[in-house]
């Protein structure tokens, strides 16, 4: 399936709504099942896990917390630059904490593993990875993904809080941009 954006680009349509929407039920429901009479804190890493995780909380029936962190490591561009930099900080300490890291995709695992060792140092009980989409094809560094919602392939995806450039985040499903062919400009 395809769709167009007002821009005219053509997206296919790679994972749609009411998949995305099954599989972040039954995900909320194995973290309630593994965190029960726990309080977990579920952290976004922004700003592709913000709508995973909003959509994420209100499956689970569990105490909770949450809280945000910011990484960047691929500006503008389609891959990352393997150089990742903390741009916004968690607010509370997370010391004797279950962390549950909330990630919109796993990739390259550069900014993944920066993360759980920036986490480590401030030694929570636990640290586990939770993320709508694992690109394991893609990946450089080992990184753990104990809840993937789904697996795919080396595909530049965005929607569904992933971008490109900072645009297509609020797709409410996940695509990939298709390239232009030659001839299809305006009027062909």
């Amino acid at each position: 399936m395809t769709a167009k954006t007002r821009s005219g680009s053509r997206i296919r349509v790679l994972i749609d709504e009411p998949a995305i929407a099954k599989r972040v039920q039954e995900l909320g429901a194995q973290l309630c099942r593994d965190y029960a009479g726990r309080r977990p804190v579920l952290i976004a890493v922004l700003k592709g896990g913000s709508v995973f995780l909003s959509d994420l909380i209100r499956t689970m029936d569990i105490d909770l917390e949450i809280d945000f962190i910011g990484l960047t490591s691929y500006g503008m561009e389609q891959t990352s630059s393997g150089k990742v930099r903390l741009v916004h900080d968690l607010r509370d300490d997370v010391h004797g904490r279950d962390v549950i890291l909330v990630e919109g995709v796993v990739d390259t695992g550069y900014s993944l593993r920066f993360l759980i060792d920036l986490l480590q140092e401030r030694q929570p009980k636990s640290i586990k990875v939770c993320a709508l989409l694992d690109k394991a094809p893609c990946r450089k560094v080992p990184v753990p993904v104990d809840y993937a919602g789904f697996h795919i392939g080396e595909e530049f995806i965005i929607g569904y809080g992933m971008d490109a450039a900072e645009t297509y985040r609020q797709l409410p499903y996940v695509g990939v941009v298709e390239p232009e062919s030659p001839g299809s400009g305006p009027g062909e």
